[in-house]
């Protein structure tokens, strides 16, 4: 193969693994098919025959022409440059090309920018890889919490544990998407890839669109706690169920038909048609407005409840109790996306880094800042915790006594001492169980 080539193959492969590598691959072989079928219609004549160099393709020319043809379709998506190379068919054949490619297309193998693009989007990759690993591990501690203790099912911690689960989905798929994207560097395995990409690029957008829902569910669960009095909450919970996991399949489908009709090119990463990107995007846009309506909204009633109830005290305690709920709402509702919903896709805007970055920051430790304050602050969780803990203990204790007097006068005694501990401990949970429990 040509060292340019191997040269453009090395660059695009270190920046981004098995993508960039199979799409240029697919990119050059639609070349060389267009180029066969194109030469097919010349007749034989005398000169130089047609020929496909393995990046441009040259049409069959009479001896002392010139031929200048584009550079080569891969080097202009590089470079952006639609500059010309030239041959001339001699009678020895057709000679070298000039100027040199890489003068012609400015394109630069050992170019520092690309060393500075690679560098930039490897310390980008390990910033949300840490980000999306400790939101998963958090959130998967916090769903085995919630699912350990009998007294926490209730529908609202189902819809808590519905959207760790969904947060759970989105932090894998990041990690497939990036094992498939990334990981094979081999060229040979291109169809194989292209086959599985489609797959993992649809499975993400749907774990992606089902984290949406369910914060949009979480919105309005709490709305609508505070303005309906009273309401079946299983009716309710099976609708949610049907808004966070069914609605994002319905959208799916339909952007995997459209994606597969027409734009089906390479990986589905990379969104060219906006007609199509849109199936996803709007209803996104859309659940992340109805959630900052909501917020507000729920801003409203709390600073109502709070500036006509004697309960809390003084102004002080009430803003302080406002700023709380405030701070526990922004990272449920995912207001911020609302900053990063009209940024632009494009790669070329310059805006793109400050978005990536920003973006990536928050999105993939929001997982773990949920898990946090909706399950390992939550007062019903930790009450649980220490109720097991205590029991624990008090087995333990129990234990150690049976084993350490053996006689049946010493564990009379000790089931004397024993008892009023146990009923002074479940005193303690009686009245533990009698305080309220935080809304969220």
């Amino acid at each position: 193969m040509d060292p340019l080539i191997l040269a453009v193959l090395a660059v695009l492969s270190s920046m981004g693994g098995a993508q960039i590598l199979c799409d240029l691959m697919e990119v050059m072989r639609k070349e060389e098919e267009m180029c066969a079928e194109s030469l097919a219609q010349f007749n034989a004549s005398e000169g130089c025959e047609g020929l496909w160099d393995n990046l441009s393709c040259w049409p069959p020319t009479p001896s002392g022409r010139t031929v200048s043809i584009p550079c080569p379709v891969v080097l202009q998506l590089i470079s952006g440059i639609n500059g010309t190379v030239n041959r001339n068919c001699t009678e020895n054949g057709w000679s070298a090309i000039f100027p040199p490619i890489g003068v012609a297309c400015e394109y630069n193998a050992n170019d520092t920018e690309h060393k500075d693009v690679q560098d930039y989007y490897m310390h980008l990759k390990t910033l949300y890889t840490v980000g999306y690993g400790t939101s998963l591990s958090t959130l998967l501690l916090a769903l085995v919490l919630l699912l350990s203790f009998r007294r926490l099912r209730c529908t609202r911690n189902y819809i808590h544990m519905n959207l760790f689960s969904s947060f759970i989905l989105r932090s894998l798929t990041v990690f497939i998407k990036d094992a498939v994207l990334f990981s094979i560097d081999d060229a040979n395995h291109c169809d194989v890839y292209l086959n599985e990409c489609h797959f993992v690029m649809i499975f993400f957008h749907y774990c992606s669109m089902a984290n949406y829902s369910w914060l949009l569910v979480e919105g309005l669960y709490l709305h609508t706690l505070l303005v309906v009095s009273f309401f079946s909450e299983w009716k309710y919970f099976c609708w949610y169920m049907t808004l966070g996991w069914g609605s994002p399949l319905v959208f799916i489908i339909a952007w995997s038909v459209c994606r597969q009709l027409y734009e089906n090119t390479l990986c589905w990463n990379i969104n060219s048609n906006a007609s199509v990107w849109w199936i996803i995007r709007g209803p996104v846009i859309l659940s992340i407005f109805i959630n900052f309506i909501l917020f507000v909204r729920i801003i409203r009633i709390l600073m109502k409840k709070l500036r006509t109830s004697d309960v809390w005290g003084r102004d002080l305690n009430q803003y302080k109790r406002l700023a709380r709920s405030t701070l526990l709402l922004i990272p449920l509702f995912g207001v911020h996306y609302i900053i990063f919903a009209f940024f632009p896709e494009d790669v070329s805007s310059g805006t793109v880094k400050i978005r990536l970055s920003f973006e990536l920051a928050l999105g993939s430790f929001q997982g773990f800042v949920v898990a946090v304050l909706y399950c390992f602050l939550n007062g019903e969780v930790q009450f649980e915790i220490q109720r097991k803990w205590r029991r624990y203990h008090l087995r333990k204790y129990f234990w150690l006594r049976q084993n350490k007097h053996s006689s049946l006068s010493n564990g009379g005694s000790d089931l004397t001492q024993v008892v009023p501990l146990s009923r002074s401990s479940q005193e303690e949970m009686k009245k533990s169980s009698t305080l309220t429990s935080s809304l969220i």
